[in-house]
């Protein structure tokens, strides 16, 4: 129950005010001054305990019990039945020759309001890679070039600018650690995308990580040849999602997530200069000391320590 925030009394509070009076013997003005209310309100509480005992001294709806315009219970019965046919709230008023508003309030009422999907969604299935390197998440993700401050920050979406061009995030998350590596390019094509990828084994290897499997979704950059013959000369086997599919490279979608929300679209950066020169900083915090939930709370880096150790 939602209790006004200055409501003299609770369902509890009235009944030690029904208690008072007639079990311990206060007046009815000792009872109502002593609670602060007024000596019809003691009244009124009194009469709802004797009407109907300690549950009429909850708060009541105020809609009347009856209602003379009320839709009747076998029109209600044949919308929600013709709903669950899946007929829209239009079909089913020229059905019945209802009109479409009566239509759609009996639907609210009986949580119809929006048709349920046709098919149950997929259950969530989450997997995790035994060691670092067994595969990698690869990812891009285009950003509006900065020339001043933008909608995001300021709401005024009248003074938004045309024409500045855009910026590609580069992303490599490790599936088994959830280390990332990231680049801002200036293109997604299979140039920047190759070249990128190349930088990103360096970098794991670097930190004593080879890798094996490399997961990308179908776009132009990935299934090109350039991209194809890096990963036979690098040995690596190159994974790609089904279409329209990007739950499956979810590791990289969930870290672009954060990388918007806690680097991109953090502050508001007066070019698109400054955003990429504060990348770097907050990589670091990301991969060294950002607690990561699906690590139990540790910085992907200690898992990358752990499991290589």
């Amino acid at each position: 129950m939602r209790v006004h925030p200055n409501a003299k009394t609770t369902p509890r509070g009235r009944a030690l005010i029904v208690q008072r009076v007639d079990e311990d013997g206060w007046t009815v003005a000792q009872t109502a001054a002593a609670f602060g209310v007024s000596a019809r309100t003691v009244g009124k509480w009194r009469a709802r305990y004797r009407a109907g005992g300690w549950a009429s001294l909850v708060d009541r709806i105020s809609r009347p019990p009856r209602s003379r315009h009320q839709t009747p219970t076998r029109q209600e019965q044949a919308i929600v039945a013709l709903r669950r046919q899946r007929l829209a709230g239009a079909a089913i008023a020229r059905r019945l020759g209802m009109p479409r508003s009566t239509v759609g309030a009996v639907l609210r009422r009986y949580g119809l309001g929006r048709l349920p999907p046709a098919t149950p969604p997929l259950p969530v299935r989450r997997y995790e890679r035994a060691h670092p390197g067994e595969l990698v998440h690869v990812d891009i993700k285009s950003l509006v070039r900065i020339e001043r401050v933008g909608h995001r920050i300021h709401g005024d979406r009248r003074t938004r600018v045309s024409g500045a061009g855009w910026e590609h995030v580069h992303v490599c998350v490790d599936d088994a650690s959830r280390v990332a590596y990231v680049e801002v390019l200036q293109t997604l094509h299979h140039p920047d995308a190759v070249a990128f990828l190349e930088r990103a084994l360096a970098w794991f290897a670097a930190r004593g990580v080879r890798v094996e499997r490399v997961m990308t979704d179908n776009g132009s950059a990935y299934v090109s040849r350039a991209f194809a013959a890096l990963c036979a000369r690098r040995h690596l086997r190159h994974l790609r999602t089904r279409p329209y599919t990007p739950r499956t490279n979810g590791k990289a979608e969930r870290f672009i997530q954060t990388l918007l929300r806690e680097w991109a679209y953090r502050r508001a950066y007066a070019t698109s200069r400054r955003r990429t020169r504060a990348l770097p900083a907050w990589l670091r915090y990301y991969n060294e000391r950002r607690p990561h939930t699906s690590l139990n709370y540790r910085a992907p880096i200690t898992r990358l320590q752990q499991v290589s150790a």
